[in-house]
């Protein structure tokens, strides 16, 4: 939290014990409220100013961008007329500053949640008296499964609906998993039900299928040049998957359909790419379950220079291992041999027993 250049708090933590379950509680001591100053400009420099990475620093930003969006979209102003009060204060920054850092450091891959208690009740703002949840929190929320059991409180803040959303992969059930560690986080209040938060932290069930989302659309109408460009933009901004598929439409018209796999979290971004870099009127939205091989990228050595190896795995038994194309194809135009001996002669190495 050094790395963020802030002055005039400290952070303190402790044991507790919250309605029987050991947790530990982090408090924020100081005069470190900041209500009615900041707008977006003013955070992002802040975190422009501090130490992180960039990977860090844009992760950062994109969640307060969320938080601003909601909150522009509620008062109808602007996004860069929006001047936060709670969400500008200082402990709002290191919230969404310090799960950041949590989840990178900890090498979490992918991150679940169960269906989000938001609690009833009123919560009092700056701006006034509101229902639960507050109508920033409902807004970031639209699209996942919430509910209540009667806890008047405010059970979701909009930081805590806006850090969630933007690293969980799915709402709901949890996945098939082993579990290794338990973590439990206290909350400051005391509630009919234990106020904390209770993180899982393992590896997924191998074998087991992930649920993914196909989004679709029919086209038959669009210049064929655009399609390329579509593609590579979809890839580019978390789709998995995307290709194209000659069909026959109504009265015989040739038409193109264009299909993307994206993980759930991903789907509106790219419906709204879609629907502005295409001439689709709709398009079609639908689960599926995929189950793929474990997999595992190393690095062997040639004499041209250094090739990225795809392994695929089942059962901790390798199935197939395949040489990046991107490697390949590098070193082919580097040296000026064809693709196809680069692939020779990377599989020929690869028929040395395999060393994990």
């Amino acid at each position: 939290m050094g790395k963020l250049n802030l002055k005039g708090y400290k952070i303190e933590s402790k044991k507790i014990v919250k309605n029987g379950i050991p947790s530990i509680k982090f408090d924020l001591i100081g005069d470190h409220r900041h209500h009615g100053e900041r707008n977006l400009k003013e955070i992002n420099k802040i975190i422009d100013n501090s130490k992180f990475d960039n990977e860090l620093k844009n992760t950062i930003k994109k969640i307060f961008i969320k938080l601003a969006t909601a909150e522009a979209k509620i008062h109808r102003k602007p996004i860069d007329k929006i001047h936060f009060h709670e969400i500008g204060a200082i402990d709002t920054i290191i919230d969404v500053a310090g799960a950041v850092i949590g989840f990178k450091k900890l090498g979490i891959g992918k991150i679940y949640c169960s269906k989000l208690n938001v609690g009833t009740g009123f919560v009092k703002f700056s701006h006034g008296k509101f229902p639960v949840p507050a109508p920033a929190t409902a807004e970031i929320l639209k699209n996942v499964p919430i509910y209540n059991n009667g806890i008047e409180a405010e059970l979701v803040t909009p930081t805590g609906a806006a850090i969630i959303t933007d690293f969980a992969e799915r709402f709901g059930e949890m996945p098939a998993m082993k579990v290794e560690k338990i973590g439990c986080g206290a909350g400051t209040k005391d509630l009919e039900q234990p106020n904390v938060l209770r993180v899982f932290y393992g590896e997924l069930e191998a074998g087991k299928n992930e649920v993914i989302n196909i989004i679709e659309a029919n086209i038959d109408n669009m210049n064929p040049e655009i399609y390329p460009y579509v593609i590579e933009k979809l890839m580019e901004n978390g789709a998995l998957d995307a290709y194209l598929t000659n069909i026959l439409m109504k009265k015989g018209r040739p038409a193109v359909k264009l299909s993307v796999l994206c993980e759930i979290k991903e789907t509106d971004k790219l419906c709204s790419i879609i629907f502005s870099e295409t001439a689709t009127l709709g398009v079609r939205i639908f689960s599926a379950e995929k189950r793929k091989l474990d997999r595992e990228i190393k690095t062997i050595k040639t004499n041209y220079g250094n090739v990225r190896v795809k392994i695929s795995k089942l059962n901790n038994q390798i199935q197939n291992v395949m040489p990046e194309y991107e490697d390949c194809a590098r070193i082919a135009k580097k040296h000026k041999i064809p693709l196809k001996r680069v692939y020779v002669m990377v599989k020929r190495i690869l028929k040395q027993p395999y060393q994990s």
